[in-house]
């Protein structure tokens, strides 16, 4: 077992369970650096952090160290995408194309913006083998995606778009507002709010940025369900997952390359504080310090059950609304059944609780298993038992 490294940051007293639970994680869950948020009514109740930036456990992690949050940051991209819709610059019921004209090839044009929110676009993967490192061009992957045929008929399932979420979001904001996924985020999100959150950073914070340790846990493929796995659907995980080589990460994700580009899907880079700050003001009706993001009526539009059962990609049951994934039996989030938000690989998080007005993250170096990380489990349990 491992031991514990000092356990720094604040906490508030009635969540002194939190600060148990994460020393525990080190102690009997292996991990290596991490850091944990809360906030409640837009207060900050938990700022803590802890371990290793590194593997060989050369660099402490700090109250600013950054990390890889993967697809947490879809959530982020989503929020781009609904703030535009508020503004009345996008139509949820809108086709893509009257946005982004070439996306309607191969039969895309009746695919709505709300489909493509809700992971029931068809458009998991690019079949056309793409070079190594196609991921870093954002023209060449929107070009691919626009030129691709769905996967399976747009609207009549729905299948978690693992790595191209972000860049089929991404290109509607770039379209309507001018400005790339990462510039947008920072203009009207991250500044705004104080929060540590890039979509696409600079080599002046590599200092600062831990290093993503893959486990064989997160590498292994999560089994089908009965029946789904024949040649068609092997195809399309191979591209989901491996086209371009190096898009999920692995062999990549710690390079100044992967770094400076900006992926929705997997590459935006935060700490928990910055992560629980942005989900602080979707769980307090969509402001909070007196900076509004969107609607409360937004928000419950955005949340409401868009896609469930089911996931052709996954390969098990997922639930989304527009963007967020909403909290479900075998992966529950918080106390309410109406907290949403979204996971990353091997573990990181972030939501929001509505009801108890609510925001939880999870940030971390050391992967763990694809679909249940103990570690995330033990936090989000101790946030729970102090409500």
């Amino acid at each position: 077992m491992a031991g514990v490294p000092e356990i720094c940051g604040a906490c508030d007293a009635r969540f002194a369970a939190v600060r148990s639970a994460l020393a525990r994680n080190f102690r009997e869950q292996d991990e290596v650096g991490a850091a944990v948020a809360v906030t409640v009514d837009g207060t900050c109740v938990v700022d803590l952090w802890a371990g290793w930036a590194d593997e060989a456990r050369t660099r402490p992690w700090q109250r600013d160290t950054l990390v890889d949050v993967f697809s947490v940051g879809k959530a982020v991209a989503t929020l781009s995408l609904l703030m535009l819709v508020e503004r009345g610059q996008v139509g949820l019921d809108t086709p893509v194309a009257s946005y982004w004209p070439e996306f309607a090839a191969r039969d895309k044009g009746g695919i709505t913006v709300c489909m493509l929110l809700s992971h029931r676009a068809g458009l998991p993967a690019i079949r056309r083998a793409l070079p190594e490192g196609a991921m870093y061009d954002w023209n060449l992957m929107t070009a691919a995606l626009a030129a691709e045929e769905p996967w399976w008929e747009p609207g009549e399932r729905h299948g978690y778009h693992v790595n191209t979420f972000g860049f089929l979001v991404g290109e509607i904001v770039r379209r309507v507002s001018g400005q790339s996924i990462g510039t947008f985020v920072r203009r009207e999100i991250a500044e705004p709010l104080a929060a540590d959150f890039h979509f696409g950073i600079g080599p002046e914070h590599d200092t600062r940025i831990a290093d993503f340790l893959f486990t064989d846990e997160l590498l292994a493929r999560e089994p089908s369900q009965k029946g789904e796995d024949d040649a068609a659907r092997r195809l399309m995980l191979g591209c989901v997952y491996l086209n371009p080589p190096g898009v999920s990460g692995p062999g990549t994700v710690n390079t100044r390359e992967w770094r400076a580009a900006e992926m929705p899907s997997t590459n935006g880079h935060a700490n928990a504080r910055a992560v629980a700050r942005i989900y602080s003001a979707l769980a307090c009706g969509g402001a909070v310090d007196g900076i509004r993001l969107l609607r409360a009526e937004t928000i419950e539009h955005a949340i409401a059950e868009a896609s469930a059962g089911p996931d052709v990609v996954l390969g098990r049951p997922s639930r989304f609304g527009l963007g967020f994934q909403l909290t479900q039996p075998e992966r529950p989030f918080g106390v309410s059944p109406r907290s949403f938000g979204h996971f990353g690989a091997g573990g990181a998080l972030g939501f929001a609780d509505p009801d108890a007005r609510l925001a939880f993250a999870y940030t971390m170096n050391r992967a763990g298993p694809r679909f249940h990380n103990p570690r995330v489990r033990n936090l989000i349990d101790a946030v729970c038992a102090a409500l």
